[in-house]
Parts: C-alpha cells; sequence; structure tokens
C-alpha cells in the first residue's frame, strides 16, 4: 500500500506574525516541537531565501539522531496564504528517516491563524524498516507532531510554556504505563497463570460459585487484561486535544 504522508493542523488563536516567528525561530521552535531536541541555523546567504540548518533529536540511553535541513523560502499566495518549505534528510545509519519533504501552511481566517503541516519522507533498511515505519514510527511521529502543535497553542493562548506542558506529559505517562502495569500483571500472572497462588482462595470463599472457583477466577483475570488493553487505547487517543487533526483525518468525538 502506498504510504500516507503525516498530515496535521490546528486552529491558534494568535496573530500571523507571532504564528511565525514562534515556528521560524530556531531558540522557540525547538522550544514546542518534540521531534527536535536542538536546531541550528546556518548563516544565511544575502539575497537567497533558503536557510540551511542542522537539527539534533535526542533518543532513549543517550543515542542522538542528527540531519541536516533545508528552508526552501516563503511563499505568499494570492489568498494571503504564507508557505513555508522544508527538505530534510540525515545520513546517520540509526536514523530511520533517509530523506524526506514537506511544508507549513499559514492561513488568517479572521479568527484566529489556521496552521497545518504536512510532510513525507523514504525510510532505510528496506523491507523492515518500510514495515517498522508503518506500523510503529509514522504513528508515533504523527502522534509527537499533533502534540507538539498542541504545545504551541497552549504557549500561545494561556502563555504555558512548552516545558511545563511535557513536564505534565511526562507525569501522566509514568502515571498511565504503571496502571497498565499493575492491571495487566495482576489480571495476567496470579488469575491466568498461577490462581492456586492464593485467587482461587479468595473466590471460594463466595458460597454461590462454590465449583467454579478456576472459571471465575480466569473471566477476573482476563476483564483486568482487557481493561488495561483499553486503557491504554484510549490514553493514545486521549494524548491529542481534539482541535487537532491527524493524517488529514479529524478526531471523533470532540465537543
Amino acid at each position: 500500500m502506498k504510504r500516507k504522508p503525516v498530515y496535521v493542523e490546528t486552529n491558534i488563536d494568535t496573530d500571523m506574525d507571532t504564528l511565525w516567528h514562534t515556528t521560524q525561530e530556531p531558540n522557540l521552535h525547538e522550544r514546542w516541537d518534540l521531534r527536535f531536541t536542538h536546531i541550528d541555523y546556518d548563516e544565511k546567504q544575502p539575497h537567497n531565501d533558503q536557510a540551511s540548518f542542522t537539527y539534533e533529536t535526542k533518543l532513549a540511553f543517550g543515542l542522538k539522531v542528527k540531519g541536516r535541513g533545508m528552508a526552501t523560502g516563503d511563499v505568499t499566495g494570492d489568498d494571503g496564504k504564507r508557505t513555508s518549505g522544508l527538505q530534510f534528510s540525515s545520513e546517520m545509519p540509526i536514523s530511520l528517516i533517509k530523506k524526506g519533504r514537506g511544508y507549513w501552511q499559514y492561513e488568517d481566517t479572521g479568527e484566529g491563524i489556521r496552521f497545518l503541516t504536512q510532510y513525507d519522507y523514504s525510510v532505510r533498511f528496506g523491507f523492515f524498516g518500510k514495515m517498522i515505519d508503518r506500523i510503529m514510527f509514522r504513528p508515533i511521529i504523527g502522534w509527537a507532531t499533533a502534540w507538539s502543535f498542541d504545545a504551541m497553542k497552549i504557549w500561545l493562548e494561556k502563555s504555558i510554556p512548552p516545558e511545563q506542558t511535557l513536564q505534565k506529559l511526562k507525569i501522566h505517562s509514568i502515571i498511565c504505563i504503571a496502571l497498565f502495569i499493575i492491571f495487566f500483571y495482576q489480571g495476567l500472572v496470579p488469575k491466568l497463570l498461577f490462581p492456586e497462588t492464593g485467587e482461587l482462595d479468595l473466590v471460594s470463599a463466595v458460597s454461590f460459585i462454590h465449583g467454579f472457583e478456576r472459571e471465575v477466577v480466569a473471566i477476573i483475570g482476563s476483564a483486568q487484561i482487557l481493561w488495561a488493553v483499553l486503557f491504554a487505547a484510549g490514553q493514545q487517543k486521549g494524548d491529542v486535544h481534539c482541535d487537532s487533526h491527524t493524517y488529514g483525518r479529524p478526531r471523533r468525538g470532540c465537543s
């Protein structure tokens, strides 16, 4: 199947100049964009709208991915929309992304700025890399893009710094992971795998299920595992605010 580009849009209650400055200045961009840890622009050449830069993203266990990018200029259409193009690539062998391109678009709606991005990229490692991208990496980077848009929106509309929003995300994630592990473990290990370690004795105290203790314990364990899975899936959907649209599909159930 043909891969879908990453597409995210949001509406921000701000003016065009403020949003443009927040997205185009490297020291501001790296504060709200979860995909980049550091962005460093080269010295811009006179009479040239293009600007090259180096980006860095910190991964787990101290690993870093570095790459190069080129901002391909600012285009303002007859309808007032501003578009900023981008090309990017990485020569590092640990980077799944080989090269890609995309754009940001800014549209004044009269009630704020409609801000959107669409980008796509090619990957390394052949068929294996394409499968990893489709199953795991592309959904993650799409979520990171949408979360970053929301972090910037909160920053511009409510004056809450992105660092504070990120800190809340980390705390929320730790709590959710802990709850998932607890319920999944309690459902799998003591109830489904080793019910003789005490779970059967607990339910045997209820007289009307006498003779069906093992079945009841299995049902309870399966329900706990199901709850853990549904809880994790719900958190994945709920982490991105309702005003962001990911992969071109508006989020459902948003008021």
